[in-house]
């Protein structure tokens, strides 16, 4: 690999693409910029994205995840959007803390200005001061890259937005409109009453954008159905753009196809073309591979998220997406079945669980929903069904482990009961002063140490690994021994071992607990060891049952 020097990207001028949405959220912006980026990174350009969410929070760590889903945590510890795990998988590659941009985050940098004096006794507004700011952090990889993708959370005319579009149409001016784009994401909703796609929802959107100065280059139409030539044409004509630049963004199986729709539509090559970009070639051989064995897989398992969330989806989101590239890798379709850890009983946990070829018990904050937890892990422990604990998921393997296998009646973590008699779980030392909860966990990548021997060093086949973390309990360094004692292995740990990251049980064909978070790494084409490692084992013991 040839290293760039200063001089080199200095040399660069970095191609910036604004992604905006219209009429309503939730239509895919962050999966269409991750689709762009995938297709131009394929031509073997340098490529990152940025979201930019106009909420006032500074960031989402602190937030619900029946709010805003689960929280994504880079390598550098930032609690981010969702979006950028979507941008982290189809990218294969890590991003950071620069990477996203909350108006929390503005607003308190310009604040804490003002309270310094840096802008020397003016009045402080939205426009200069929080545009600058907003602008400031957009070019923050100036030089670095050959692109940068820009989304832009909401939908035009959120008034929270509002900044955001004036610091992006201000942006395009000062770069100079051969290095700035504008695709806008709209909906082309299909009236059943009528039997017709509808174009005016687009027609408004794009107005709106208008309105704020920002002329879209490219309008991506998100429909149920593929657009005919004459509703593309009419949208061009309304919407000032050129026919191809209409371009139709129906429903397909998998995300993962989306890039390959976009590619036949020739999005990258019109983006190139109107940037002055000379084109280079595309390989997305590897990719057609991934999503073939997606959509046309040679096995099919059922395993189960036992959870506390699960009534969103987006609350596991990289857990479910990590099963869909573990599922590609084994050649095998993943069918996940959400289950409510708060309904779980003894009386009922085997008519949820019996038919299951593995169970993942998911993260999470708080007590409620704990002891349906322990009571699913006990259950596929005892029945011998493949287990995967991730962070609380683990520390609900332990407490189960400590009360019915080394009788440690009633053990349980300080953070659902702070008097219990076995605080298997326990607060590290450090987070026991602190009282002010944002983005004071232990918080983004550290290694881990793995024993060779173990189920965990044949799964990753190698001896460090470096994985994300987001939790402020630990296992508790007292009851290690005994534990070990009575068949639990601990089989990765903090390098000075200190800390217990990994476990599994001898006598179990495939028991995993982790005290990180491995969905965070995971990628399409490639996937995560563990998650690969546990739908083989789920479809081994699927293989059992019908021999």
């Amino acid at each position: 690999m040839i290293m760039e020097t200063e001089k080199d990207k200095k040399a660069r001028v970095t191609k910036y693409i604004f992604v905006f949405g219209g009429v309503v959220s939730s239509l895919g912006k962050g999966i269409a910029a991750a689709s762009l980026g995938l297709l131009l990174k394929q031509r073997n350009f340098k490529v990152t994205i940025m979201k930019l969410d106009p909420y006032i929070n500074v960031d989402p760590g602190t937030m619900n995840p029946f709010q805003h889903g689960e929280v994504y945590v880079t390598d550098d510890g930032a609690e981010t959007d969702l979006d950028l795990g979507h941008y982290e998988r189809f990218l294969g590659y890590s991003l950071s803390k620069a990477n996203n941009t909350t108006a929390g985050q503005v607003y308190y940098t310009v604040i804490l200005k003002e309270r310094e004096g840096q802008y020397l006794g003016k009045t402080v507004q939205v426009i200069p001061h929080i545009t600058d700011e907003i602008k400031r952090r957009i070019a923050v990889f100036d030089g670095e890259y050959d692109f940068v993708i820009v989304e832009i959370g909401g939908t035009v005319g959120d008034i929270e937005s509002l900044p955001f579009l004036e610091a992006a149409r201000q942006f395009a001016i000062e770069r100079g409109f051969n290095n700035a784009l504008n695709i806008i994401l709209t909906y082309v909703p299909y009236i059943k009453s009528a039997g017709e796609l509808k174009t005016k929802p687009t027609q408004h959107s794009v107005k709106a954008l208008m309105e704020h100065g920002i002329v879209p280059d490219i309008i991506l139409c998100r429909s149920e159905t593929k657009l005919n030539k004459e509703l593309k044409a009419k949208i061009a004509l309304f919407c000032n753009v050129d026919e191809d630049s209409v371009i139709d963004l129906y429903d397909v199986d998998t995300i993962y196809e989306v890039p390959l729709i976009l590619s036949k539509s020739n999005l990258d090559e019109i983006v190139l073309r109107k940037l002055n970009v000379p084109s280079n070639g595309l390989d997305l051989e590897e990719w057609k591979t991934f999503v073939r064995r997606i959509k046309n897989p040679q096995h099919r398992v059922k395993v189960g998220l036992v959870g506390k969330y699960v009534k969103y989806r987006d609350s596991y989101k990289s857990i479910l997406e990590a099963f869909i590239h573990a599922g590609s890798i084994n050649n095998t379709a993943v069918d996940v079945e959400l289950i409510d850890s708060e309904e779980l009983t003894e009386e009922n946990c085997e008519s949820f669980l019996q038919d299951l070829d593995g169970v993942l018990v998911g993260p999470g904050f708080g007590r409620r929903g704990i002891e349906g937890k322990i009571i699913a892990i006990k259950y596929v422990r005892e029945n011998k069904i493949p287990f995967f604990g991730i962070c609380l998921g683990m520390q609900c393997a332990i407490i189960e482990f400590a009360r019915n296998v080394c009788g440690l009646e009633n053990a349980n973590s300080t953070e659902f009961d702070k008097k219990t008699k076995y605080n298997v779980i326990d607060l590290m030392e450090e987070q026991k002063k602190i009282t002010n909860k944002g983005g004071t966990m232990r918080l983004g990548q550290y290694p881990c140490k793995i024993i060779p021997g173990t189920l965990a060093y044949s799964t990753y086949n190698q001896e460090l690994v470096f994985e994300r973390h987001r939790h402020r309990y630990e296992v508790n360094n007292e009851y290690r021994e005994i534990f070990e004692k009575h068949g639990m292995v601990m089989s990765g740990l903090s390098p000075d071992g200190n800390l217990v990251e990994m476990i599994e049980l001898r006598d179990h064909p495939w028991f995993i607990g982790v005290q990180f978070h491995p969905e965070l790494k995971s990628r399409a084409v490639t996937g995560a060891p563990l998650f690969i490692g546990f739908i083989r084992a789920a479809l081994k013991h699927r293989k059992s049952k019908e021999t």
